[in-house]
């Protein structure tokens, strides 16, 4: 009872507050005021219905009810906010979707209620051309990011000009500080430097997601207005090489919810803003300097390391020259995931797609941030192996990203991790397969090297310390931190893979790199948990491949006559099948194939062909699944008592990432 009776007191205590801050009592006094005056003019009584009637036609009821609701629960007509930093800030109690909560406004909090509004001049989509429901074929769907909180609008029609109407309750707390308990004032909020990270994707017809934009939002403009709010319009620009074109613009309406009793001075957020800026730029000149020294000594070293696959610098979908260093940072997935392995199923699931650009050349390379390259879940393999190895190192492996090439020559990524006892293991991003390396020593070097059955091999390693493979001329004298030999070869199955090692691998200085300021927003990335229904969706794209088998059937003049039993039977191995690719163990086969076996009628053969996708496009999965010989062998089956089967299995991972498994089946009568 006393707990009621405190929440009761917050929140009228928040009311009271909220009211003050809106000043009802001056618009009721101006209210007052004119009634009185038009009184006086027509020598008519006061009467207390007239001044009650002038309030509600003023709308001045409506506009403190709207603003008490939006103070309250944010924007309440859309339920499409999903706060996710309490999901991962405060670990996710499960996996599924969190509901939209209208009571999670902490009355002892600060809160950034940013309502986009509208969108406009998108003139790619002056003619977006139209489905036959009337609907525009592609959407839009912006993702927002501060602080560890993530949020995700409703998919609106892609136009030139949008209509998102969404709203965002972002919390401005610092529980760094240690006052925790206290509301956010002035000061702090000026010291708060993370701007607000909207990243807007397309997705079209096929589900296909396409990066259109990437902008950080700077609010702190806010704390100079007097009601503490402002709207602004705000110019899109494009990816990568197209940074400086714009493709949009946003109208967005920004408030400070409670607004603040005290305003700042513009000159004082001037000055704080340019200080952060040249602090920046005098820790990334200092890095410069060091940096091109370092590649000075490195190529002193030997002359065959300018052709290096060496990368200090790399650039962002906003065209921005960041260290690569700066783009790892250790992942905790709180409960959405369980393993290291069940994290390189979930990151390989995550399609691969080489950066493009306009016209025939293929040298445009992209890494984009986390939180692009998780709201449009599509990259190339250096996103994926940074992911990868941040969601390792979340787990208290000591983890690596990788850069060389592959057999063919082709530059890629990869992770390592290295064990207490010397093992050394290389997981694949983007198939999630891990090449355990053994220990072998050499009679004229003793040092352990790796012998490994894989495709990966030359290498180069960082991991916000930068380790380079150092194989170092014998003209050259360079100090070194053993007695161990140069590193003889550049390859994977020479190289020593201890470290630190400054006679094999040069590191660059770690006092250099921890001097580097982190990119805003990008230590604190949570994980959005699933939404899907998965059975729903497994069960829709079942009822669409059996409607394209028997469609191709009636095609080749065939009959097609669907057994559901043998349909069920085939569940326990694509889950096996999952579980093998998400743990590496096997388990279900033995009971499986008793299942068939006793299912299948004597003088009958059973045919079953399984195939996994990472998408859930019905036409997609089936036209794929015809370039198989032995699935077109299932779905023409001719005979007798020719019986059909299809099994659909969904699994969902985070930021409904899915492994779509599928076994095509089919039992006939065997004419010897």
């Amino acid at each position: 009872m006393s707990r009621s009776s405190e929440k009761l007191a917050e929140l009228k205590q928040f009311i009271h507050d909220h009211l003050l801050q809106v000043d009802v009592r001056g618009h009721v006094e101006k209210v007052l005021r004119d009634v009185l005056d038009g009184k006086q003019v027509h020598k008519a009584p006061l009467n207390e219905a007239d001044i009650l009637e002038e309030i509600v036609s003023r709308g001045l009821v409506e506009e403190v009810l709207e603003s008490l609701r939006v103070g309250l629960y944010g924007e309440p007509e859309h339920g499409s906010n999903k706060p996710i930093a309490e999901t991962v800030n405060k670990e996710t109690a499960n996996s599924a979707a969190p509901s939209p909560q209208k009571g999670s406004l902490d009355p002892a909090r600060r809160h950034l209620y940013l309502h986009v509004v509208s969108g406009k001049a998108f003139l790619e989509h002056l003619q977006q051309p139209f489905s036959f429901h009337g609907q525009s074929s592609s959407t839009f769907t912006l993702h927002v990011h501060y602080c560890g909180q993530r949020f995700r609008s409703r998919p609106v029609a892609c136009a030139c000009e949008p209509d998102f109407g969404e709203g965002f309750l972002l919390e401005l707390h610092n529980d760094a500080l240690g006052d925790g308990a206290k509301m956010a004032d002035t000061t702090t909020l000026l010291g708060m430097c993370d701007p607000v990270h909207m990243v807007l994707v397309s997705t079209n017809p096929s589900g296909e997601d396409t990066l259109v934009a990437s902008h950080n939002l700077e609010w702190r403009h806010l704390l100079t207005r007097p009601a503490s709010r402002s709207n602004t319009a705000i110019e899109l620009t494009g990816i990568g090489r197209e940074s400086k074109i714009p493709v949009g613009v946003l109208e967005v309406r920004l408030e400070l919810i409670p607004s603040l009793t005290q305003t700042l001075d513009e000159d004082l957020l001037s000055t704080q803003l340019g200080l952060e800026r040249s602090r920046s730029a005098e820790s990334e000149r200092l890095f410069l300097v060091y940096a091109k020294e370092w590649w000075r000594e490195y190529l002193q070293v030997r002359e065959s390391h300018s052709s290096r696959l060496v990368k200090i610098f790399a650039q962002d979908e906003t065209a921005s020259h960041r260290p690569v260093c700066t783009y790892l940072w250790p992942l905790t997935a709180g409960r959405l995931l369980d393993t290291p392995r069940q994290a390189a199923r979930f990151v390989s699931l995550i399609p691969y797609e080489k950066t493009s650009s306009v016209g025939a050349d293929d040298s445009v390379e992209l890494w984009a941030s986390p939180h692009a390259f998780l709201a449009r879940r599509r990259g190339d393999c250096e996103n994926h192996a940074l992911l990868l190895c941040g969601l390792l190192l979340g787990f208290g492996l000591d983890a690596y990203v990788c850069l060389g090439t592959k057999t063919k020559g082709a530059p890629h990524a990869w992770v390592m991790t290295l064990g207490l006892d010397g093992q050394v293991i290389f997981w694949e991003s983007l198939t999630a397969n891990r090449y355990r390396a053994s220990a072998v020593v050499f009679v004229r070097a003793p040092a352990v090297h790796v012998v490994v059955s894989s495709p990966l091999v030359i290498i180069n390693i960082y991991y916000r310390r930068y380790y380079y493979n150092a194989r170092v001329n014998t003209r050259l004298s360079l100090p070194r931190a053993s007695s161990c030999p140069p590193q003889p070869s550049d390859r994977v199955e020479m190289c020593d893979f201890t470290l630190p090692n400054e006679s094999r691998w040069k590191p660059m200085s770690s006092d250099a790199i921890r001097s580097l300021p982190a990119p805003p927003g990008w230590t604190a990335l949570p994980l959005r948990p699933p939404v899907l229904d998965v059975r729903l969706v497994a069960a829709d794209l079942e009822l669409q491949l059996q409607a394209l088998v028997a469609e191709v059937r009636r095609d080749q003049g065939l009959s097609t006559h669907w057994d559901t039993q043998l349909s069920y039977l085939l569940t326990p191995a694509l889950a096996a099948y999952e579980m093998e690719r998400s743990t590496g163990v096997t388990a279900g086969n033995e009971e499986f194939q008793h299942a068939i076996r006793g299912a299948v009628p004597e003088g009958h053969v059973f045919k079953g062909f399984p195939i996994q996708f990472m998408h859930r496009n019905a036409r997609r999965i089936y036209a794929n699944s015809l370039k198989a010989e032995k699935c077109q062998e299932v779905v023409s089956c001719r005979g007798d008592h020719v019986r059909l089967a299809i099994r659909v299995r969904v699994f969902s991972y985070p930021e409904d990432v899915c492994a779509v498994w599928v076994m095509y089946a089919c039992t006939y009568r065997s004419v010897v």
